[in-house]
């Protein structure tokens, strides 16, 4: 396997102008997120059929030939189980391929094996066994050694030839359109944003709470997701939830109550106790404050809607029609969490689809015209924006 390693501007405009002549190429990176909100980049492979380069990305000063390149709507980007590196690129690039051909999602779709690791998909279709030994190494750290970067070169090596017969096979089926639909709503959900006062619904067992105590949480998890983004931290680094929803029912009033809380150690109480008691006392007073009808409304949950199980199954049997009559796997059609998401939007006022300005999956892209008539049916008509 012959690679080059790319370290400098002139190499990179050199490599992207021949990349951007190939109808496709394989792309993969390598990233480091251990106490990070967001990956931070370490290395980009690259590989179009002819030329396979690794990009160092700390060493390069202008990357902006490789950021025109993934925008080149002519050359299709090939990845596997593409979500973090979607991630990656959009916290080092503000940017993302496009278009993008997941080989993931298409082997899922040609029933070759339900979310199939890139290792195990090369084995598959070709035989070669790849060594995944180096899968959790530390990608900022430099120099790189040699078998750090064959490992990194291999990641991309037998991504095209694989994308070649997949693409091929799905293509034959019709089904093309349906891969660059998924990775399309794939990244609205990675560029959506979390407005920090509905960070709330996202906590486990919120619903268990009064109002007064959910207005605790609601100030506390907006106060931790601010935290998180201003210093990206992982957003547990800054305060479990375990430990904050431990507060927000016990509503301490001083630091004494609060060190009874479970979990919370020295280094917390040191860094943020005053903090959190002031987040705590502050929400207090707007409950009392408020009217109300203007207090955060308890969190609707599926399982206490009357219909829901009837529902649930009709929507299931759904996703059972379309994938026989598409034969697909029904795995791909709708998870349950899909089918959870379609009706948390049709039935709740307040959702987590909705407050990030998404459609549920189920109203969109490739699904949208397959499922429609029958939301129509169980669910009646969208209304809602």
């Amino acid at each position: 396997m012959k690679y080059q390693l790319i370290t400098t501007s002139e190499q990179l405009r050199n490599v992207c102008a021949m990349a951007a002549s190939h109808a496709a190429i394989a792309l993969d990176t390598e990233f480091v997120r251990t106490r990070t909100l967001t990956p931070r980049l370490g290395l980009l492979q690259l590989y179009d059929g002819e030329q396979l380069v690794l990009i160092d990305p700390l060493q390069i000063s202008d990357m902006q030939p490789f950021i025109t390149l993934m925008e080149n709507p002519d050359v299709v980007k090939v990845l596997h189980s593409c979500s973090e590196d979607l991630e990656t690129f959009l916290n080092a690039f503000s940017t993302v391929p496009t278009p993008v051909f997941d080989t993931q999602f298409a082997a899922a779709l040609l029933n070759i094996g339900p979310s199939l690791g890139y290792a195990r998909l090369v084995e598959i279709l070709s035989g070669v066994v790849l060594d995944k030994g180096e899968s959790r190494t530390d990608w900022l750290a430099r120099p790189l050694s040699e078998k750090q970067l064959h490992y990194a070169a291999n990641d991309v090596l037998y991504l095209l030839p694989v994308y070649e017969t997949i693409n091929k096979q799905i293509t034959e089926l019709g089904k093309l359109g349906w891969v660059f639909d998924e990775m399309n709503t794939l990244v609205a959900k990675k560029a959506a944003s979390m407005p920090p006062e509905y960070a709330y619904l996202l906590i486990k067992n919120n619903w268990r709470l009064n109002t007064e105590q959910l207005t605790v949480l609601q100030h506390l998890a907006a106060w931790r997701l601010g935290m998180a983004r201003e210093k990206d931290l992982a957003i547990n680094f800054v305060l479990k939830e375990s430990i904050m929803y431990e507060i927000a029912m016990r509503l301490p009033d001083n630091r004494n109550s609060l060190s009874h809380v479970t979990g919370m150690i020295g280094p917390t109480m040191r860094r943020f106790g005053e903090v959190i008691l002031e987040i705590v006392n502050k929400a207090r007073e707007e409950f009392r404050d408020l009217p109300a009808e203007k207090r955060v409304p308890s969190p609707s949950r599926l399982v206490d809607f009357p219909g829901y199980k009837k529902n649930l199954a009709l929507l299931k049997q759904a996703a059972d029609d379309i994938a026989r009559n598409q034969n697909v796997p029904v795995e791909v059609i709708a998870s349950k969490k899909q089918l959870n998401q379609v009706l948390k939007w049709y039935w709740f006022d307040i959702d987590e689809t909705r407050v990030q300005g998404l459609l549920p999956d189920l109203l969109t892209g490739w699904r949208a015209p397959l499922f429609a008539s029958y939301l129509d049916k169980i669910l009646g008509p969208v209304e809602k924006s």
